[in-house]
């Protein structure tokens, strides 16, 4: 599987599904697999594990590389790390059962750990 090039909007995995808050990604990368990690423990750390968290992306896609000072040719690398592919507008993560400043800023300690930019959003007809 190649790398490739990041084109266009994310139309699947853009509306809240399953909680009340989410966290939306406004540019797009790859993601890898530890800084999702990292940014799931922010979050439910800072939830205190109340509540539900939901993350709605995985990292599917394996990353290649070559071990330092090899000589190029001789195939392809091994896999090195597993990274998630993010479009603009894909929900990354979702939390519902805490108070809505709770969950805002376990959302933004979470954005700290991504190399995306993001918005918190909140579901259309949440009440407070």
């Amino acid at each position: 599987m190649q790398k490739g090039r990041i084109k266009g909007l994310a139309y699947r995995g853009s509306t809240i599904a399953y909680g009340s808050f989410a966290l939306k990604s406004t540019d797009e990368g790859f993601i890898t697999s530890r800084q999702l990690e990292a940014a799931r423990i922010a979050l439910t750390r800072h939830m205190k594990r109340e509540g539900k968290v939901w993350i709605r992306i995985f990292p599917d896609k394996p990353i290649t590389s070559k071990p330092a000072e090899v000589r190029m040719g001789k195939g392809k690398g091994a896999p090195s790390h597993w990274v998630a592919v993010v479009k603009p507008g894909r929900i990354m993560f979702e939390v519902d059962g805490v108070p809505s400043v709770v969950a805002k800023e376990a959302l933004r300690l979470a954005a700290q750990k991504l190399p995306v930019r993001t918005k918190t959003v909140v579901r259309h007809d949440y009440q407070e």
